[in-house]
Parts: structure tokens; C-alpha cells; sequence
């Protein structure tokens, strides 16, 4: 089984302006004369990681991440309530890749995505094809209604205490099961009082640690421990979710045919309760040239041993693809 590559530091690193007053935050890893790949973080509002430079052969790829608008490092952040979020939305996220890719001086580049990342990866791919040379994915979403429904209300059943407090926090017990708790935690994360907004940024988190712990019982990420990146994430996921990610519902899986040509390898673990391997595989199925490889002990994290495994060994199959 493969390992992550050891751990690196960026050779460069900097702020993008985007001139609508977004400053993205960007860095550069690996072999500046390699093969490009692009590093799509989750969320959406997660900030990109450490972790992820290691999915790829230092030696042998020039890897760019980027903290997607108004989380990270990026300027302004979300977790101040005068930043306004309008001009954050999916299509925002491809123009600012495709500021990334002309400012590097790339062609085309391998474009890796996980949770919501793939869902920007696809929505980038078929938005500039001939710009990506191949994609890998991991913990696939394609972001469409019935993926944020049950994310938010259809895993209800599975976790009944931790979907009671989830609710009577958002809504104190007076609205029904059908409460649209995306609604109504943006409501929340956009209060004028700073300790509604904390504790519903802590309230969200709690929610989605009940499939995490138990796919991985060794605990949450480490960021979490921060009230200022969980009001960022939460408040940046609940803005997309409320809009459908500006996204026709479907719209990804009904335009796959733009990606026809392009190599794809995607990664869905068998226990992913977040992401459900459906919507893997109904991707596989309408992409001829994807692979679809379900791995029987993982989950939704990246940072599953199989996992991580899986996308070193996908991204080592890429090294030496001919360049379009």
C-alpha cells in the first residue's frame, strides 16, 4: 500500500488579487519545472492543508493549492460578519481558477477534488476542458438538492440524539421535522449577536461530527478546535447550500459529455455516509473514461489510510500522462 509523500513546504506562496476585492491565497509545492496538478479543498470553506501536498510525487509535480474565496488565508475572511459573501459563489471559484492557471503559466493541469471539491473540479472541467488533462476524485459530490438534503435532514434516522440537538438548536423545538435547517443555521450564522453566531457555528460542527467519529473514532480535525474557522466554514457552507451552489439541479451529471476524453480516476469509499457511493457511480457510469474504485473500509475522510493510499496511487498513475 502506498504512503503519503513526507511532509513539504512551499517554494512560493502569495495573494491573488481578483479585483473585486478578493484577495485568494495561493502556494506552490513540489518541482516548480514538474507536471501541474491543482489541489481542490473541501466544504466548501475549508481552506486547502498540509496533508494534501503529500498526495502528490514532490519530484515529479508542481502542486498549487489555493484557499478558496473568504476562508484560509484568503482576504476578506468569513468569519467577520461585514464580509459579504455575494461575490462567493461556484462561479466565482472556476473564474478565480482559471485567474490561477493563467497567472502560473499553466496549460493544462490534473485537477484533484475531494468532498466538495470534486464538485468544483467537475464544474471547472466542464467549464475548460481543454484545459484539464486529468481529474482525481475523492469522496464524490456533485452537490445536486438531493445530496444537501441528506446531508441535512435525510441522515437524520442514523443519528436521532445528535439530529434532536441539531434541530432544537437551530429552531428551540417549534418547528417540525421538515424545518430546512440550512436556512435556518444561515439565519443564525448571520445574527448581529457574535455568541448566536459562535454557538451556531459550534451547534453545525457537532452535526457533521456524528457521521466523522463514526467513520473515524480517533477524533475531528484539529481545526475545529477554532471558533473563528468553524464560523467561517459553517457560515460559507450554509451560503452555497441555501443558493443550490448555483448549480441547475443535476446540472453536472447532465453535462458529463464535456468531459469526454478526459482520464478520471474516483475514489469513493464503501462506509462514506456523507457522500453516498450512488452518486460515484452514477458519474462513472455517464463518464466513459472515468474509473471508479470503491474502497471497502473507508469512509468520507481523506485522511483514511486506504484512502490516502488510494489517491497517492491515483495521482502516481498520472505522472507520466501525455500532456495535452
Amino acid at each position: 500500500m502506498a504512503a503519503l509523500y513526507p511532509k513539504i513546504e512551499p517554494y512560493d506562496h502569495g495573494l491573488l488579487d481578483t479585483s473585486d476585492g478578493n484577495l485568494i491565497y495561493w502556494e506552490a509545492c513540489g518541482n516548480p519545472a514538474g507536471r501541474p496538478a491543482l489541489v481542490l479543498h473541501g466544504g466548501p470553506g475549508s481552506g486547502c492543508s498540509t496533508t494534501a501536498r503529500r498526495h502528490f510525487d514532490p519530484d515529479t509535480y508542481r502542486i498549487i493549492l489555493f484557499d478558496q474565496r473568504n476562508c484560509g488565508r484568503s482576504l476578506p475572511s468569513a468569519a467577520d460578519p461585514e464580509t459579504d459573501l455575494s461575490l462567493n459563489t461556484t462561479w466565482h471559484s472556476v473564474a478565480d481558477i482559471e485567474r490561477l492557471r493563467v497567472f502560473f503559466g499553466i496549460d493544462t493541469w490534473l485537477v484533484f477534488g475531494n468532498s466538495w471539491g470534486a464538485t468544483l473540479a467537475l464544474a471547472y472541467a466542464e467549464t475548460h476542458p481543454q484545459r484539464v488533462s486529468a481529474v482525481v476524485l475523492a469522496g464524490v459530490t456533485t452537490t445536486r438538492r438531493s445530496e444537501i438534503d441528506w446531508l441535512y435532514r435525510g441522515m437524520a434516522p442514523l443519528f436521532p440524539e445528535e439530529w434532536h440537538r441539531f434541530r432544537q438548536a437551530a429552531c428551540s423545538g417549534s418547528q417540525g421535522q421538515d424545518q430546512d435547517m440550512v436556512a435556518a443555521y444561515h439565519h443564525l450564522l448571520n445574527h448581529p449577536n457574535s455568541e448566536t453566531r459562535v454557538k451556531a457555528a459550534r451547534d453545525w460542527h457537532d452535526w457533521e461530527a456524528a457521521s466523522i467519529l463514526l467513520a473515524d473514532p480517533e477524533g475531528l480535525p484539529r481545526r475545529w478546535a477554532d471558533p473563528a474557522y468553524m464560523l467561517t466554514r459553517a457560515r460559507i457552507i450554509t451560503h452555497y447550500f441555501t443558493n443550490g451552489a448555483w448549480l441547475e439541479d443535476g446540472q453536472l451529471l447532465n453535462n458529463v459529455e464535456r468531459l469526454t476524453g478526459i482520464p478520471a480516476i474516483l475514489l469513493q469509499g464503501r462506509f462514506d455516509i456523507e457522500a453516498p457511493l450512488v452518486t460515484a457511480w452514477e458519474l462513472a457510469r455517464a463518464w466513459p473514461q472515468s474509473e471508479l474504485q470503491i474502497l471497502p473500509h473507508a469512509a468520507h475522510s481523506t485522511a483514511n489510510p486506504a484512502m490516502s493510499a488510494a489517491i497517492v496511487a491515483a495521482t502516481d498513475r498520472f505522472r507520466h500522462l501525455h500532456q495535452k
